[in-house]
């Protein structure tokens, strides 16, 4: 009878022969896998992982997140592939500066780690479009993550590209490289399951063709419970305990262990305590869990315009152990590094043997690993409110409520999940002073200029814009007559929009008269104000703002944005005014972007005032300042709190979207971590800014000289911007 990984490397193979168009010449396979775990160079390991994705922090901070992910314990760096930061037009790839793979991957190699490259090409990751080029939506009979050619002959394409330059890099592990894992599509399972026989036949067309690639290198389907062999499907939660793959000669493995959630605008800040996260992963441990990975281990920033969602902050912290700017976030990163040790200890005997479980009492119990290569014993409390002492063995152990401890030779406690020696630590942001400003007013669109067009009806902004600007203006003329009468009362009319989002600022003859935006939950929005219209031609401008493309969902690529009506006039003399039928004209993006402001070579094409002239809160408002590097290398930050909404800029480089976003007041505070931790439990930043400080990675600085742009879409005052910086405490 052939053995759990002689079956897996069998099925393997006949995949591989089935696939014969796909067959290149073969590699020696140097990692393979069982029922118990991954098995590099003939032996299975304990792995522990953490996601860093290489976009959202910069080539000069890898090797430092790198190699505090090491020594926190970590044996393999997991991240996804990007697909439209590298093909942001057909044919065309970019690979450089943040996104240069090749480069991350190497850096993880020289620092002795592996890596688990979750090509996908779908990320889904809060990322613009899930990671999606907008163009491959307008490629002709397109139709995402389904059985659908055009769709299928791109992604192959690009998957082709991915895996071709890691071979030509020889960065497979059996080439010698750091590469042990790859992963094609990315939580598959819910659209398979809504799409049924065309998902379910491109999951198999995706395994099949990802096979073929010949990697030498297994594959992994997360959120796929159906998973084609030999792919292994794996689990994403806050919980993974009870997860089974769909083989037993496949291993038990979590790919996202989430350390908390991703941060959107208007709503509080979720952080997990360290005993949970430790809890959690102990348990999928215990459990016959061989590769559990933190996401995120460094979460980074969405620079420039890369957060999706909609409506995802530019801050991608995700409570990680290593937080936006690299820093350790104690207590969390030391106890999950003191768990890392423990379980090392008890590898040998982890992959040797299958557990042992008996009951310690009421809501305790015992998972125990013994055989010739070791003994090791995990002591569960799962009592959400009260600690007990346990008999074990030949011994008495203290187990406070919800924690797990770890006996790497069956008598001695090493660690306890809930016994936190690191220091809790409180980063401080540190003002360093302001700047001094210049402002130029950006014109609000007419619809008379050459680079307007003009259509029949409201035409969706993605279409038009093709994701090149968050901005479309819509643009309209009514003209109210002289022997009009508004209602008798006296009342102006009432502009109704409808729009599917995501933020909307509204002009009447040149001025704001409002704004209204929608919602991580809801998208769509609506705004409904009195207006005052002269006799005569009165000009509606609606200027429509993207917040970061859809994600996730199925076919989000059909998903809207921008005003599609009904757009309606009411309380005139005449009824109801319905212009959303009418010919509109349209503009790409605000003048300033045309004009380049966001340079050095575009700010001096204006006019800048400054000084008393200096306009503040004025909405589409652009305002510039030169400044010199801070000193040291403290992590450094603008303070934003003073500002609207809009976009930050420096020396040419997209430091992302800005926007206070006060989220309601609520049930922030006093989380506790007994039970089973949700989204709704630990929640801090209640009644304030969603995001106030915005990371500005140190290698974008020149020592003087640097060039600082700020583009307001709704009105602040730039005075209250400072630069800050981000130290622990006794620095």
């Amino acid at each position: 009878m052939l053995s759990h990984s002689s079956l897996a490397l069998f099925s393997l193979l006949l995949l591989l022969c089935s696939s014969s168009s796909l067959w290149v010449s073969p590699v020696t396979a140097t990692v393979t896998y069982d029922g118990k775990a991954i098995i590099v160079n003939g032996q299975r390991r304990i792995l522990i992982a953490g996601s860093i994705h290489y976009p959202r922090s910069t080539p000069e901070m890898w090797p430092d997140l790198i190699q505090k992910a090491k020594d926190g314990g970590l044996d393999v760096i997991q991240t996804y592939v990007f697909w439209n930061g590298h093909e942001p037009s057909p044919g065309n790839y970019y690979f450089e500066d943040r996104f240069d793979l090749v480069k991350f991957v190497k850096v993880v190699q020289q620092a002795g780690l592996y890596v688990n490259l979750r090509i996908g090409p779908y990320a889904c990751a809060e990322w613009n479009f899930g990671g999606f080029p907008v163009w491959l939506k307008y490629v002709p009979g397109m139709s995402f993550r389904t059985d659908n050619e055009p769709f299928k002959a791109a992604m192959q394409k690009f998957t082709e590209k991915i895996v071709n330059m890691m071979k030509q890099e020889q960065l497979f592990e059996p080439q010698g490289g750091p590469i042990i894992l790859s992963q094609i599509e990315n939580e598959y399972g819910p659209i398979e399951w809504e799409l049924k026989a065309p998902g379910k036949a491109y999951a198999q067309w995706a395994a099949q063709m990802a096979v073929g690639l010949n990697t030498g290198v297994p594959w992994i389907a997360c959120k796929q419970e159906d998973a084609p062999d030999p792919l292994i499907d794996t689990c994403n939660a806050y919980y993974c305990e009870k997860f089974t793959p769909n083989k037993s000669y496949k291993p038990k493995m979590w790919t996202e262990a989430w350390t908390a959630w991703f941060t959107s605008w208007g709503n509080p800040v979720l952080y997990r305590p360290a005993e949970d996260q430790a809890f959690s992963v102990l348990k999928f441990i215990q459990s016959g869990g061989s590769y559990a990975n933190y996401y995120m281990y460094h979460g980074g920033t969405n620079f420039g315009r890369t957060a999706g969602g909609p409506f995802v902050a530019t801050s991608y912290d995700y409570d990680a152990p290593l937080d936006e700017y690299g820093l350790t976030n104690d207590p969390k990163y030391t106890h999950l590094k003191h768990m890392h040790k423990a379980i090392k200890q008890s590898e040998k005997a982890l992959v040797s043997a299958d557990a042992t479980v008996t009951s310690l009492g009421t809501n305790q119990e015992a998972h125990v690993y013994s055989s010739s290569s070791g003994c090791a014993a995990f002591l569960a409390n799962y009592d959400v409110s009260y600690s007990v002492k346990v008999n074990f063995g030949s011994g008495q152990y203290d187990l406070p409520a919800w924690s797990i401890s770890i006996l790497p030779d069956c008598k001695t406690e090493v660690y306890n999940t809930a016994k936190v020696l690191a220091p809790r630590v409180h980063k401080k942001m540190t003002p360093l002073g302001g700047f001094t400003w210049d402002s130029y007013i950006d014109e609000v669109a007419s619809g008379f200029a050459s680079d307007t067009t003009t259509e029949d009806g409201l035409w969706e902004q993605l279409y038009m814009t093709k994701d090149s600007s968050d901005y479309l203006w819509y643009m309209q003329d009514v003209k109210i007559g002289s022997d009009e009468a508004f209602l008798t009362n006296g009342k102006d009319p009432f502009l109704n929009v409808q729009s599917a989002g995501h933020f909307l600022n509204v002009f009447v003859n040149g001025k704001l008269i409002g704004s209204a935006y929608g919602s991580n939950d809801n998208p769509k929005l609506t705004f409904s104000q009195s207006v005052k219209l002269n006799v005569g031609v009165n000009k509606i401008a609606l200027l429509s703002a993207s917040v970061g493309l859809a994600n996730v969902g199925l076919h989000f690529e059909n998903y809207n944005v921008g005003v599609l009506g009904p757009v309606t006039l009411t309380g005139l003399n005449q009824g109801t005014v319905d212009m959303t039928k009418w010919k509109w004209s349209y503009k790409v993006g605000v003048q300033g972007e045309k004009l380049q402001l966001n340079t050095v070579a575009g700010s001096s094409s204006v006019e800048w005032v400054k000084g008393s002239m200096l306009a503040k809160k004025q909405p589409l408002t652009w305002y510039k300042s030169t400044f010199n590097a801070p000193e040291g290398n403290d992590p450094v930050a603008l303070d934003m709190i003073s500002m609207g909404k809009g976009q930050i800029w420096i020396n040419g480089q997209g430091i992302g979207r800005y926007w206070p976003a006060y989220t309601a007041q609520g049930n922030c505070g006093g989380c506790s971590y007994g039970g089973y931790f949700t989204e709704k439990k630990c929640l801090t930043g209640c009644g304030q800014p969603t995001q106030r400080w915005y990371h500005v990675p140190r290698s974008w600085l020149k020592p003087t000289g640097n060039l600082l742009v700020v583009f307001e879409e709704w009105g602040g005052d730039p005075t209250g911007i400072s630069m800050v910086k981000r130290t622990l405490p006794g620095m």
